[in-house]
């Protein structure tokens, strides 16, 4: 075994016996994890540290999200699973356009110049 494993698991089980993971935030409940599945491997470390450090907002995941959908909905044949795809997407663009909304993004004088590039790239 690697000494750097060893020294690891022994500090763990001190850790354990000190207590020190006693009481943590989020003890007990379970654990949120994401579906990284459609991203591709090398980059879903990349994604985690960037969304842990606040760097992608909601407004970006939510247009990642619905780009892949719209992919999806492109090459599905399956008729009851495009419609199941098409709830989906119209669930995420309610839910950025609510996003946006609260965010109060369509006041802003950029917002409105490029309103219908935005809704172009994103939503057809």
């Amino acid at each position: 075994m690697d000494i750097a494993y060893i020294i690891a698991e022994e500090r763990i089980r001190q850790a354990i016996k000190d207590g020190d993971f006693d009481k943590l935030p989020g003890e007990g409940k379970p654990l949120k994890l994401e579906d990284l599945s459609h991203m591709p491997e090398e980059l879903r470390q990349a994604y985690r540290i960037l969304k842990n450090a606040n760097m992608i907002t909601d407004e970006q995941e939510l247009k990642r999200d619905m780009a892949t959908i719209e992919d999806l909905i492109s090459i599905c044949t399956d008729a009851n699973e495009e419609q199941r795809l098409t709830e989906m997407l119209t669930e995420k663009r309610l839910r950025f356009e609510q996003l946006v909304g609260k965010k109060k993004m369509t006041s802003s004088a950029a917002y409105r110049t490029y309103q219908n590039k935005i809704y172009s790239k994103f939503f057809y």
